[in-house]
């Protein structure tokens, strides 16, 4: 029986792609053990957006060198696509990478006992046409099951590597959806995150005439006692036919997570992204106009070339006056190989940091508004684990407030109605309501 460890760093598409990979080990009579172990192999499914993710990619790798100089070592993921050669240079021992169109491959070249033939396993990410099919039985500690339903994206922001890491979009086909689905459902899931790199695009490539918008209609119609929350969808895709579907379907939890990037049209046009301020803020109205109680959270990547004074002003300024959640406050960080590495104004790394603190402290004070909207209501929660300082239940209601509450272990993955009593330095705190 071979020790298996597993590192994962990035995107939820990260997470579900290596929760295959645990799923295909144990059916091969593998037993898994924490990265910090000693095992026989060591799996690292590694990010690219930011250079410290590509940083802490190599560090993983060093670890288990340290570890178990003997071990056979496979790194995958979108670092390991980008710079293979940075990968191979660390070691001179045994190692395999696995590019990221072909990770459906990776378990049989981690178990086998000659080298790994790199010409096979890498290959033109940017050529595949089809999704590679990865399946996944548990998600190891995880109440909520990440369902990746798309790979790839065909938009090309200007600051953003994943597209040559990736490739153009791949959708899985509405069976295969399904009958994962099914398996969570099995498991005994009653929340599933639907996910991937541009879900938005889901079935464009496919000829099945299936859009994300009939997917979701198709999920939550044929799961009812399933929550389905959408991972992230871009401005230009939230509509008409959404927001219908969520306000029409109980278990389409009221929760978007949409990327901003900027508040400045300069920068918004230097990014390639494909709208602007007003456009965005039209689309943060009509969601609260049909989901009043919805979550809205958004992305923002600070710094990006060429912000200046004012564009850092105006983006500050939209966050203040939009009646959002919360914020992902991200620095920008040159990838080589996009456009925007060789862009002019850069802005130094000081004051990139500085107007990321910022934000931040913004995102604070948005959740606190959002939060304290909601004391002295009961919210459906998925309990998902006792927080280790308190002792107390946590888990997220059905617009993703995070609540701590008195309960029972073997609530752990049930839903239950929670009376949030109080908010306590941005926390929320309730008690769960007898039926």
């Amino acid at each position: 029986m071979k020790k298996i460890a597993i590192a994962t760093l990035g995107c939820k598409v990260n997470q579900y792609e290596s929760a295959s990979f645990v799923s295909s080990f144990q059916e091969t009579g593998c037993e898994m053990v924490p990265f910090t172990s000693l095992a026989d192999v060591y799996v690292i499914n590694t990010c690219a957006v930011t250079a410290r993710a590509g940083q802490q990619s190599r560090q993983l790798v060093r670890r288990a060198l340290k570890t178990n100089p003997d071990a056979k070592l496979v790194v995958t993921g979108c670092y390991a696509q980008m710079e293979p050669q940075q990968i191979l240079g660390i070691t001179e021992n045994c190692l395999c990478i696995v590019g990221n169109g072909y990770k459906h491959l990776l378990v049989e070249a981690a178990l086998t006992k000659s080298s790994c033939d790199l010409s096979m396993l890498m290959g033109n990410v940017g050529l595949k046409r089809e999704i590679c099919p990865l399946q996944v039985r548990r998600f190891s500690g995880r109440t909520r099951a990440f369902l990746r339903i798309q790979d790839g994206c065909n938009n090309f922001c200007s600051y953003c590597i994943v597209p040559y890491t990736r490739g153009r979009s791949r959708s899985v086909p509405l069976k295969e959806v399904l009958d994962q689905a099914a398996v969570f459902a099995g498991e005994g899931y009653r929340e599933m995150v639907i996910t991937g790199i541009n879900v938005g695009k889901y079935g464009a490539d496919l000829d099945e005439g299936e859009t994300i918008y009939s997917l979701f209609s198709r999920l939550c119609r044929d799961f009812p006692d399933m929550r389905f929350r959408l991972s992230s969808i871009e401005p230009t895709e939230v509509n008409d036919a959404l927001l219908d579907l969520m306000s029409g379907l109980p278990n389409f939890m009221p929760h978007l997570h949409i990327p901003l990037q900027s508040g400045d049209d300069r920068i918004l046009s230097d990014m390639n992204r494909h709208y602007s301020v007003q456009y965005f803020t039209k689309v943060i109205g009509e969601i609260h106009a049909a989901l009043p109680d919805a979550a809205i959270g958004c992305d923002i990547l600070c710094g990006f070339p060429g912000e200046d004074d004012t564009a850092y002003t105006n983006t500050s300024r939209l966050i203040e006056e939009l009646s959002v959640t919360y914020l992902h406050v991200f620095p920008y960080s040159k990838r080589s190989g996009t456009l925007a590495a060789s862009m002019k104004n850069q802005v130094p790394k000081q004051v990139k940091e500085e107007r990321v603190r910022k934000l931040r402290t913004l995102d604070r004070a948005k959740r606190d508004v959002f939060y304290a909207r909601f004391v002295h209501t009961t919210q459906k929660v998925l309990v998902e684990q006792r927080n280790r300082k308190n002792k107390l239940l946590q888990g997220f209601s059905e617009n993703y407030l995070p609540v701590r509450f008195d309960g029972p272990e073997n609530l752990s993955g049930e839903v239950v109605p929670v009376r949030i009593d109080r908010m306590k330095d941005g926390e929320l705190f309730g008690t769960i309501e007898k039926s």
